[in-house]
């Protein structure tokens, strides 16, 4: 059983039918509905993480061509679409060409990741004690954000943003949480980012997370007062950007990931303290996220 199938099999993820959260142009993002559409995601994984930057690809993978994990099996896969590559007809009551994915994000739900082993950020942050001090809240871990480079664009950001706002305002989330990543595992090359985020966007006693011991990399790197704010903002990635933006916190230490040649930093979302021009424009006008009542 591929992983697609596996996903299916599972019954974790919502699968059935289409769950489309809106469209621009020919570019359109909802939830993948079946295990081709799961694979498509994964290729177009390999193509970023395998073939663009720096992962290192065990022998079933080279072969595959994909970038899986079991965790594809308990997970909403959500997608951006070019339509322009669904060739007339096609993926109206049936599955898309695998070439039309162009983008993707992974959603692990909180109730979800219970059932099947925990989150994958568990294996570099110890997020327990966080999701005890908030027990009462509904995390949505957030992972595997990719788009070809064709499509790293205004519009296919926007789009994943509001389909994301669309999938915690449908299951009622709380948090969103994940790690994102440095290209590169030199941290002192980053010094710079990693202690500008060290610095502006620690977050709070009662939101702190703390990579794992054996894996802990300072991110305090450079005083604050010697910091040169324009080398440190130009080593943020952009994805990072976009998060600080929103408003997000960063939590206490980098993790080297030495298969996918990056470093991580975890990123933290109380949803209903995102900004406001974050939510007015991916949330708002179609029921804006925030605390339960």
């Amino acid at each position: 059983m591929d992983q697609g199938a596996a996903a299916l099999a599972t019954g974790a993820a919502p699968l059935a039918g289409p769950v489309s959260y809106g469209r621009k142009g020919a570019l359109e993002v909802r939830l993948a509905r079946s295990a081709r559409e799961i694979d498509a995601a994964q290729a177009v994984r390999y193509r970023v993480f395998y073939e663009e930057m720096s992962a290192k690809a065990d022998e079933a993978t080279r072969a595959s061509k994909r970038d899986a994990d079991r965790f594809d099996e308990i997970c909403d896969h959500l997608l951006v679409v070019d339509h322009d590559l669904v060739p007339e007809g096609e993926g109206v009551d049936g599955d898309l060409p695998p070439e039309a994915v162009v983008g993707c994000y992974r959603l692990l739900r909180q109730e979800v990741a219970e059932r099947h082993g925990g989150f994958y950020t568990a294996s570099e942050y110890d997020i327990a004690p966080l999701l005890a001090r908030h027990a009462d809240l509904n995390f949505l871990e957030l992972g595997r954000s990719c788009v070809l480079p064709p499509y790293r664009t205004k519009p296919t950001v926007e789009l994943l943003w509001h389909g994301i706002m669309h999938y915690v305002t449908a299951h009622k989330l709380d948090v969103m949480f994940g790690c994102a990543s440095f290209e590169g595992t030199e941290p002192e090359k980053l010094a710079p980012a990693l202690s500008w985020l060290h610095h502006h966007h620690a977050a709070p006693d009662d939101w702190k997370v703390r990579a794992l011991p054996e894996l802990y990399v300072e991110m305090n790197r450079i005083p604050a007062e010697e910091l040169d704010q324009r080398e440190a903002l130009r080593l943020l990635p952009p994805m990072i950007k976009g998060y600080l933006r929103a408003g997000c916190y960063i939590g206490e230490g980098a993790v080297i990931d030495w298969q996918f040649g990056t470093t991580d930093v975890l990123i933290l979302f109380p949803v209903a303290q995102i900004s406001d021009r974050y939510l007015t424009k991916f949330g708002a006008k179609y029921g804006t996220p925030g605390k339960r009542t």
